[in-house]
């Protein structure tokens, strides 16, 4: 006597119901494919990314996280970018709110091996004939890690994690900006 799955009475059935259970979760609970503009904006095509106001002593900063957020919404091509603020739908405006290094790590010498910079950001996305702030996040917070060797190279090192830390926080506010959180 063969006992088998294929043998057992329903269970056919069953795996069709299972199967549709799971298609049923899946499509209730939201699940979608990514690239797609969702319901954010959706009378927004073009872009203006402004000059970030800096509020640190930390030089380039604003130019930095204005580069940042520029390379990420021309990366993900959910919107255009305009040449100036006349030409566009919408306006994306940061602020460089404040920037503080802590060390991570200490050498057996006590000085430090690793630094960690923090930095907090005020971000807004807004409709610009009419003013209207379609999205906003007060205190954004963004930190970066980096090795302190020799100063010229800890200058570097510290250039290259505040690039990075902007690169990821262009990409995370980006992610729920479009999410609409």
């Amino acid at each position: 006597m063969n006992i088998g799955r294929g043998n057992i009475p329903g269970w056919g059935m069953r795996n069709g119901v299972v199967t549709a259970l799971i298609a049923f979760l899946l499509i209730g609970c939201g699940y979608h494919m990514e690239g797609g503009r969702g319901t954010f904006a959706p009378d927004v095509r073009t872009v203006f990314v402004d000059v970030f106001k800096n509020n640190t002593s930390e030089a380039n900063a604003d130019s930095i996280f204005r580069t940042a957020f520029n390379d990420e919404i021309v990366k993900n091509g959910h919107f255009k970018i305009a040449s100036g603020p006349g030409e566009a739908d919408a306006i994306f405006r940061g602020t460089v709110l404040s920037m503080q290094s802590s060390t991570l790590a200490y050498q057996t010498t006590n000085l430090s091996a690793e630094n960690r910079i923090t930095v907090v950001l005020r971000l807004s996305f807004e409709e610009r004939a009419s003013g209207k702030v379609l999205w906003e996040q007060e205190t954004y917070t963004a930190t970066g890690d980096y090795r302190v060797t020799a100063v010229g190279a800890t200058e570097f090192s510290r250039r290259e994690a505040l690039t990075k830390m902007a690169k990821d926080a262009a990409e995370r506010t980006y992610r729920l900006m479009l999410s609409d959180f």
